[in-house]
């Protein structure tokens, strides 16, 4: 069998198999041996539902909200805020 892994992937699960005493394809026998003896994935897939994303969404707008009301940018225009991010654009 042969296939296609990306190669930070791989020397990340090169390492853990070392850990776990098992050469990668053993654990890759291991993985497939679950999967045909359950007759599944032997572990979850799933995405997000979209309310979860909106609610992660919704708390990292309100950390942002608390972080600019602390440190005053709260209180500047549309315009002052696009000039912010010019300069740092800008490198100044």
């Amino acid at each position: 069998m042969t296939i296609r892994v990306d190669e930070q992937l791989k020397k990340s699960f090169d390492g853990l198999c070392d850990e776990f005493g098992l050469s990668n394809s053993a654990a890759l026998n291991l993985f497939m041996k679950a999967v045909v003896r359950e007759r599944k994935i032997p572990f979850e897939i799933k995405a997000e539902s979209e309310s979860d994303i909106r609610k992660k969404g919704w708390e990292a707008f309100m950390r942002m909200r608390e972080t600019a009301l602390a440190s005053g940018a709260a209180d500047m225009s549309l315009e002052e805020i696009n000039e912010e991010i010019a300069a740092v654009r800008n490198g100044k």
